[in-house]
């Protein structure tokens, strides 16, 4: 313990003035010869004990009274850990702002990152002289003291939003790191920060608590700069039903409608972008909102004309955050993909399941079909590989020539497709197990399994392979156990690059993926080609079939290489663009969303576009050649937990601090206090005048009763 005042400590000598005034003022029995005393004189006894305790009462109080006055009047300060004992001592200081879009939330007209930043170039203002200053954000980069304290407050006035923001307990992790390589005996980290939950992530909260054991006596200051209560409404991620899709196909976007405060309802609209970079609204729609719920948004759009096509959703009108109201998309329309089917003869009955699957009849009349199927009998096969197919299909083969299998494998490694359903036609399997053939089989065959109960169905373990995705919304309510397998294939052991990407409710696999050169095959161990009344290996293809619609045509947009494109990326991605090798170009040129063009240099070893300049979300273009070159798009939004608003609270930041303290402040008289604590300890001026209070008041009540009786 210290004094700030220590020389008034002399006063608490006046002690010794209630014990001088009890000693001159005491008064003195006066004796009086009166026989009848001696009756009394027990009691006489009883009550000179009890005035002797009174006195001693009374003179503790007024003593204790003095003591304190003195001792609140020097001042007394608690030291402990960490405390310097000086507040004009140079200190090492970090200040770290937390810039995620999130911070350009608005309240009383400025966001949370200029309040932040308000408060920064105050608390510079309050910084010890010749103290070490750093100043850190969140956006990711190297990190280092500040020439002088002017370059300081010119680093916190140029602060700006960060698009890929990285969490606060790696920045912290950061600003202590550099504690540690300051020769000042005080450390001090300012983090300014909205409080936000998604700002502080679970899985980075045991590195930041070992770094704070790591460096000894730094003090951590957190400046809640947010509201308390915000409200919003934010769109969700979007869910595109294909980043690539058919000219004859229906986009299919989705997305939800989330409330910060009380119900309410807004208008969210679609627009799309013509060749002259003109926004049209194609649709929209008025979605009610409960309080802190959130309302699933479906939009279709057709008629998509074949090119790039970019657009937004949003929400119309404005709230206080404006960067989680609208969400970019990209989106590429090709021509139908030509898929041929091979079957057996007749080709059109084995084909038929699978085809209308595909592009069913109706869809072909209307135009509307997204695949353009044409059956072949096996024995044309290999005079037909030479078309212009995106992928094949082969339903049900029997056994074909060596020849034939390797015209397969060099279709498939020119990165295109190859399906394979294996049935009762497979039976003579020598010819299946032979070296052509299993360049595109998984593994030899064995036998077949037989299953008459129906108890062996598709029961895929995830749903996270291109082919399975669009059923991970709804995994639970897929009723595989309604279309029993009755017999399949079984297999040898895999070949070292092939993978299981459905298997059977017993362990078998069903479907199995290998690459082939630049290509893939798939192959499946029991037939899409059975009728019911023929003693069927499987009902998949009957009924109320809607999975395997859905699988037969994410089975087929896989294998002709539309769901493995990506247009879409997250802000900080490195998005990767496919160039055709026969028409790519030296150089091409990158339209951002603030509308800079920058060139771009593609990789012609693997002719690929990489373009790692991401931060900004909004869509982008990639030109080269003029009006009838290469004119592809891509789209970069916010990761959701950037404009996540949720607070966290005090609980949880003490558990994310564990036994290091951390001091929470608001504003600057709390801050102020809160450094007072840290770099000289607590005064105990307050506590000593309460108590000075309390023994004042019990004197008082004392003498009066003392002097009354």
């Amino acid at each position: 313990m210290t004094f700030v005042t220590p020389a008034l400590l002399a006063g608490a000598f006046l002690v010794a003035v209630p014990l001088v005034l009890h000693l001159i003022m005491r008064q003195k029995p006066k004796r009086l010869e009166f026989p009848a005393l001696r009756f009394v004189a027990r009691r006489h006894e009883t009550n000179q004990r009890r005035l002797r305790l009174r006195h001693l009462l009374l003179l503790l109080l007024r003593a204790a009274a003095i003591a304190l006055l003195a001792l609140a009047l020097a001042r007394p300060t608690l030291r402990w850990a960490g405390a310097m004992g000086s507040q004009e001592a140079p200190i090492a200081a970090v200040l770290v702002f937390d810039a995620a879009p999130r911070m350009q939330y608005r309240a009383e007209n400025r966001t949370r990152l200029e309040a932040a930043q308000e408060f920064g170039l105050w608390l510079l203002g309050q910084l010890p002289r010749d103290s070490q200053i750093a100043v850190l954000n969140t956006r990711l980069g190297p990190s280092a003291f500040e020439v002088d304290l002017g370059s300081a407050r010119d680093r916190v006035r140029r602060l700006d939003p960060v698009a890929n923001s990285q969490s606060l307990p790696v920045v912290i992790e950061d600003a202590l790191r550099l504690l540690s390589e300051s020769d000042l005996p005080s450390r001090e980290v300012y983090v300014f920060t909205d409080l936000s939950r998604a700002g502080w992530p679970d899985g980075e909260v045991a590195r930041l608590q070992d770094r704070l054991t790591a460096v000894p006596g730094a003090a951590v200051f957190l400046i809640d700069v947010g509201v308390e209560q915000p409200s919003n409404y934010a769109l969700g991620a979007l869910r595109l039903s294909s980043q690539v899709l058919s000219s004859r196909g229906t986009l299919q976007v989705e997305t939800a409608l989330h409330r910060m405060g009380e119900a309410g309802e807004r208008t969210v609209e679609v627009v799309l972008a013509d060749s002259e970079g003109q926004q049209q609204r194609r649709s929209q729609q008025t979605v009610a909102v409960e309080a802190d719920g959130s309302q699933r948004v479906e939009f279709r759009l057709g008629g998509l004309e074949v090119g790039a096509h970019q657009g937004e959703v949003r929400i119309a009108g404005q709230d206080a955050l404006a960067e989680d109201d609208v969400r970019y998309f990209t989106v590429e329309v090709q021509p139908p993909w030509n898929i041929l089917v091979a079957a057996p003869d007749p080709a059109d009955a084995y084909a038929l399941y699978l085809t209308e699957a595909l592009a069913p009849s109706m869809f072909r009349k209307r135009g509307q079909a997204r695949f353009a199927c044409q059956v072949t009998s096996l024995d044309s096969l290999s005079d037909r590989l030479a078309g212009d197919w995106s992928a094949v299909c082969l339903v049900d083969p029997g056994p074909m020539e060596p020849a034939v299998w390797k015209r397969l494998a060099e279709f498939a490694s020119e990165g295109r497709g190859v399906a394979v359903f294996l049935g009762r036609n497979a039976a003579a399997v020598d010819s299946f197990n032979e070296s052509q053939a299993q360049a595109i089989l998984p593994a030899p065959l064995l036998r077949q399994a037989r299953r008459p109960g129906g108890d062996v169905y598709f029961a895929p373990a995830d749903y996270q392979h291109p082919v399975t995705a669009a059923f991970r919304g709804q995994a639970d309510a897929v009723p595989w156990s309604a279309f029993p397998v009755f017999r399949y294939w079984q297999l040898a052991d895999l070949a070292a690059d092939a993978s299981v990407v459905v298997p059977f409710s017993d362990g078998a696999p069903a479907l199995i993926e290998r690459p082939v050169g630049d290509g893939r095959a798939m192959t499946l161990t029991t037939p899409v080609s059975d009728r019911p009344h023929r003693n069927p290996w499987n009902l998949l293809p009957v009924g109320e079939a809607w999975p395997f619609l859905i699988l037969a045509n994410e089975l087929a947009a896989y294998l002709v290489g539309s769901s493995e494109e990506q247009l879409n990326y997250v802000a900080g991605q490195t998005a990767a663009l496919r160039l055709d090798p026969a028409q790519r170009r030296s150089r091409y040129t990158l339209s951002t969303p603030g509308k800079l063009k920058l060139p771009v240099t593609p990789d012609l070893n693997r002719n690929v576009l990489l373009v790692s300049a991401t931060d900004e979300p909004g869509n982008y273009r990639v030109q080269a050649g003029g009006r009838e070159g290469f004119d592809r798009g891509f789209s970069v939004n916010l990761a959701p937990q950037q404009t996540e608003l949720r607070r966290i609270g005090e609980e949880q930041l003490r558990r994310i601090f564990g036994p290091m303290p951390f001091q929470l402040a608001r504003d600057r008289k709390q801050l102020e206090g809160k450094q007072r604590e840290a770099r000289v300890g607590r005064e105990l001026f307050t506590p000593l005048m309460l108590m000075l209070i309390v023994v004042l008041g019990a004197e008082h009540l004392v003498s009066n009763r003392f002097y009354r009786e």
